[in-house]
């Protein structure tokens, strides 16, 4: 009793905590975040609603993750045009899926069945009527078995709640040893009851990206669990078929099924402690995380974690779809990553092993958690500019993995799962994510082996890792730009070949390195590292090799210096990754103004204008096709990451106004609060990043160069809501107001910074992270002559 006396009056400090200025207090913050918003051709991790904010622990229905994908990325897991569920799965990260439950009723079915035959296996249709997600919690009814089904969780316990019918044919299945979303096969498995309430096991895996990237590598998964009711029997399956009066089943296919006697509305509830490095770990996350939680005190823990973190940005005005999409993106950038380290600091290396995350010195404060992630591509444009704001923990754990890994293996890892390179994108912006957190003041990382990890990351080619991306870094230190190779389109049976010579991709890399060459050559200049910097620095203009001033675009290059031929500016692919020379052109956030400069003023701002004004009509991306794909042919996708800084460069060419209207219009038209338009319609959200940027954007704050210069800026855009509060990672509070915005009020009549007026369109980022009032006059109509004074500074 007096435990959990303590644990509520901790849950209440907590809800309380949420909101101390009393704006959007109680359920309201989770009622705006909707986790079925965007779950129509939407990822393997995208649709988790009951976990904590990066928790190992995920826990969601699948309708169909038992299928996996031939690509080894696509959209995979819960579709909310399905409407049957073949299990409850409690591991979704990328490349990292397993652990499925399912009760049932009646005879028994050890197979899941497929989509278009629910009968022929134990999926169960469900009518959405009956189906709650909300952050940190999710129920629904599975129709055909009348049982309802509840899931929560701590950082790293599953929680399951199942209440039955009377029956005695209630089972509960563990089916462990099949593949789950972008797992691929199942390589081994085993699971066993330890006692009559006890169960443990192992799920092993070898992804397609990690055979690809990381050749001998391999995804474990290990759970321990805790049965609130001893079972009447236990049976098992597997390859060999199914066996009665059996507790173990080894390889894969394994699986248990335990078999209850229950009377109508019994519920039968599970523990399931997680971990990637034993199942000894497992136990001890269940015991440090939830020895004493039932699962309705998970539920309140969980969604007061919730509410205090969401809670760190408020938002206020009468626009309630715009609160809709403010929360689920901000939900799905905390949701993103998520942790591989237990609560003892072991955490997955390479080929299955297990490491240990050194102590935090004194006065460190919390340790670093180890994470597993996707690729950071794109995501310096808005999910680190988040962390850095309200989030630098997180940020903080980012670094601190790229870092161990690089200790470990020698090169970042641009996507990780378990330690192994899962790359996706072959190419590496970890440097340049490393190089800004250092900008913005987080540190607790041994600086000098972080700069020197940058450096490698950006020059180093001698015995490079394949998975660490950048194969062609030699070409381009040596040429400034990275050769292209039509052939290389399809080499020896491999698609978009890319290796020290050149690659396919070549364009888009170019881009990406100038950028990423700038991110260091910044970080050195603090350093006091001169010759890294003047090397550094000039590589950050690798892009002027491919501006082609005949056709005022980027346009690949050959290895003899001499641009391609049949060069057709909207065709994908050739030389651009997941984009065109169209969209690729404006990727020169490092030096906007000089690529201004190469185009012309009123050109470029013509052009851009003239961009967004055509794509306006067609969602500002790929239309109402859904597929992740869908805009890579047009002038300007929103549902993929190359052109996710461009509307923000009107404030570098003279017209803010046009910032301020395109990415308000983006907002609107892009975002949707619907399952099927939710991040557009052929949208590819890479666990989180795309509603990042709709939460900056909303706030009217982002930086094109992702806060890579040596002292950041933040451009100013549309603030939507009348009012935010945030509790800014420095512990200090900054009020944004926007009097008089409105649909209509997109445009900023004139801004003071703490009562003082601001004549530019940007600020430093230092002055803002001081807090106070940023205060913006809205209205219909541009005011041409505010923000244009002195642009945002580009080159350093």
């Amino acid at each position: 009793m007096k435990q959990a006396f303590k644990l509520g009056l901790v849950l209440l400090a907590a809800l309380l905590a949420a909101h101390p200025s009393g704006a959007q207090t109680g359920p309201g913050v989770l009622r705006y975040a909707q986790p079925n918003v965007g779950t129509a051709h939407s990822r393997w991790f995208f649709y988790t609603p009951a976990a904590v904010p990066y928790g190992m622990a995920k826990l969601a229905p699948s309708t169909n993750g038992h299928n996996g994908n031939a690509s080894g990325w696509e959209a995979v897991g819960y579709d909310t045009r399905q409407n049957s569920i073949e299990g409850f799965v409690h591991f979704h990260e990328w490349q990292v899926g397993g652990v499925s439950f399912m009760p049932t009723t009646g005879a028994l079915r050890v197979k899941p069945g497929e989509l278009d035959g629910p009968d022929t296996g134990y999926r169960s249709p469900f009518d959405r009527k009956n189906q709650v997600a909300e952050p940190g919690y999710y129920k629904v009814l599975l129709d055909k078995y009348r049982i309802t089904a509840e899931l929560t969780a701590t950082k790293r316990v599953g929680f399951h709640r199942y209440t039955f019918p009377k029956s005695d044919q209630a089972r509960i299945l563990l089916d462990i040893g099949h593949k789950q979303g972008e797992s691929s096969e199942v390589t081994d498995a085993s699971i066993q009851m330890l006692d009559a309430t006890h169960f443990a096991g192992f799920v092993s895996t070898s992804p397609k990206y990690v055979q690809t990237y990381d050749p001998g590598g391999r995804v474990a998964m290990y759970f321990y669990g805790e049965l609130s009711k001893k079972p009447a029997s236990v049976g098992a399956f597997g390859a060999s078929g199914v066996q009665e009066n059996t507790t173990a089943a080894k390889g894969p296919g394994a699986g248990l099924f335990l078999t209850y006697r229950t009377a109508e509305k019994e519920r039968v509830e599970i523990k399931v402690g997680l971990s990637y490095t034993s199942t000894a770990n497992a136990k001890a996350n269940l015991l440090a995380e939830a020895r004493q939680l039932t699962f309705d005190q998970a539920k309140a823990q969980a969604q007061a974690t919730w509410q205090r973190e969401l809670g760190k940005l408020a938002v206020e005005g009468p626009d309630e779809a715009s609160k809709v999409k403010f929360y689920t993106g901000l939900f799905h950038a905390l949701l993103g990553r998520g942790v591989a380290s237990d609560v003892n600091g072991a955490y997955p290396k390479h080929g299955g092993q297990a490491g240990q995350l050194p102590a935090p010195g004194p006065g460190a404060g919390a340790k670093p958690e180890f994470l597993n992630t996707d690729a950071i591509w794109g995501g310096y444009w808005n999910l680190t500019q988040l962390w850095a704001l309200a989030y630098p923990e997180w940020y903080g754990n980012f670094v601190n993995t790229q870092l161990q890994v690089y200790q470990d293996k020698g090169w970042f890892g641009d996507g990780l799962a378990n330690s192994e390179y899962v790359s996706g994108v072959g190419t590496n912006f970890v440097g340049l994510a490393v190089a800004a957190a250092y900008q913005v003041g987080i540190r607790n990382y041994d600086v000098n082996l972080a700069y020197r990890a940058v450096k490698a990351n950006e020059l180093n080619w001698q015995h490079r890792a394949f998975g660490s991306g950048k194969m062609d870094v030699k070409a381009f230190a040596q040429r400034g730009y990275v050769p292209f190779k039509d052939e290389y389109k399809l080499e020896n049976g491999v698609y978009y070949k890319t290796d020290s010579t050149g690659s396919y991709f070549a364009a888009s890399h170019t881009l990406e390195y100038s950028f990423s060459a700038f991110a260091a050559a910044q970080m050195a200049k603090s350093l006091g590292k001169q010759a890294d910097y003047q090397t550094l620095l000039k590589l950050s203009n690798g892009w002027r090799e491919l501006f082609n001033p005949q056709n005022q675009l980027m346009q690949p290059k050959k290895a003899d210096g001499t641009f391609v031929d049949k060069f057709d500016p909207y065709e994908p692919w050739r030389g651009f990754q997941e984009g065109n020379a169209v969209q690729y052109t404006f990727f020169v956030p490092q030096n906007p103004a000089a690529l201004i400069a190469a185009i012309g003023p009123r050109q470029f701002n013509n052009r851009l204008d003239s961009i967004f004004t055509a794509s306006e009509k067609n969602g500002f991306g790929g239309g109402k096709e859904i597929d992740a794909f869908a805009g890579i042919k047009a002038i300007y996708n929103h549902g993929n990451q190359p052109n996710l800084h461009i509307s923000w460069l009107f404030n570098f060419a003279g017209q803010p106004w046009l910032t301020q209207k395109w990415t308000r219009a983006i907002c609107n038209e892009f975002y949707g609060t619907e399952p099927i338009h939710g991040y557009g319609y052929g949208q590819d959200e890479d666990q989180g990043q795309l509603g990042s940027w709709y939460v900056l954007a909303a706030l009217g704050l982002f930086d094109v160069k992702g806060f890579t210069d040596a002292r950041p800026v933040v451009e100013l855009g549309s603030p939507i809501f009348s009012k935010a509060t945030i509790r800014l990672g420095n512990q200090k509070t900054l009020v944004i107001e926007a009097k008089n915005t409105s649909a209509t009020n997109v445009y900023v009549q004139s801004a003071t910074l703490n009562g003082q007026p601001l004549a530019n369109c940007w600020l430093y980022r230092d002055e803002l992270m001081r807090g106070g009032t940023l205060a913006f006059v809205m209205g219909p109509q541009p005011n041409k002559t505010w923000g244009t004074q002195v642009p945002p500074p580009s080159a350093q």
